[in-house]
């Protein structure tokens, strides 16, 4: 028991309130190896089933806030659940992962977990669960409220003219929208680019 106590206070501090005892008993239950990753650009975390003595290894970019680290946390122990059922004999993200997701964030929910705009969100997409929380513009949105960088934004709340730097440490500046996209001039070449309304940039 003293090992487990150690293992709520340290994760305690990536979770939401009171939510660190279900996820210590997921991993015991499953024999899960999680680690917590410095931000990876490409994706949010990711799944390795057991094999060859090691253990089912889940890891979660530990930048997230409590709320988006639990949900991807949750997304991830859905597709050890799938494979641990069907192996490889459905798709990655098909009807059984959409099950065994929606199962897991529902109990969350009935716990309480979550604050009202991102419990909402979630019971929207909990029908047609997207393959990654950036894939549903609401719910990506809602949860960008709850990160620590306040200075971070999505380009569609810029306003044209306002100026913006990207994660490649080049500044633009928004000149309008184009239909779904945002077109855009970088400062120091004057070339045009077309932004999604989603992407995250740091506004100056």
């Amino acid at each position: 028991m003293a090992l487990r106590r150690q293992e709520i206070r340290v994760i305690a501090h990536y979770l939401p309130p009171v939510t660190s005892e279900d996820v210590i008993a997921y991993l015991h239950q499953y024999g899960i190896q999680l680690s917590l990753k410095r931000e990876r650009k490409s994706v949010l975390g990711d799944y390795r089933p057991a094999h060859r003595g090691h253990p089912h290894r889940i890891s979660v970019n530990g930048n997230l806030n409590p709320y988006h680290l639990l949900i991807t946390f949750l997304h991830e122990l859905a597709h050890l659940i799938t494979f641990i059922q069907y192996q490889q004999k459905v798709l990655p993200h098909g009807a059984e992962w959409k099950q065994a997701f929606s199962k897991l964030i529902d109990h969350f929910i009935r716990k309480n977990t979550f604050p009202e705009n991102i419990r909402m969100a979630l019971q929207k997409t909990l029908s047609n669960a997207a393959a990654t929380t950036c894939s549903d513009p609401v719910l990506y949105r809602v949860l960008l409220e709850y990160d620590q960088e306040n200075h971070q934004c999505l380009v569609e709340q810029l306003k044209p003219g306002d100026c913006f730097k990207t994660e490649k440490e080049q500044t633009f500046r928004m000149l309008e929208k184009r239909r779904t996209r945002y077109t855009c001039v970088e400062v120091s070449t004057g070339k045009k680019f077309l932004f999604p309304g989603i992407y995250t940039v740091q506004k100056l």
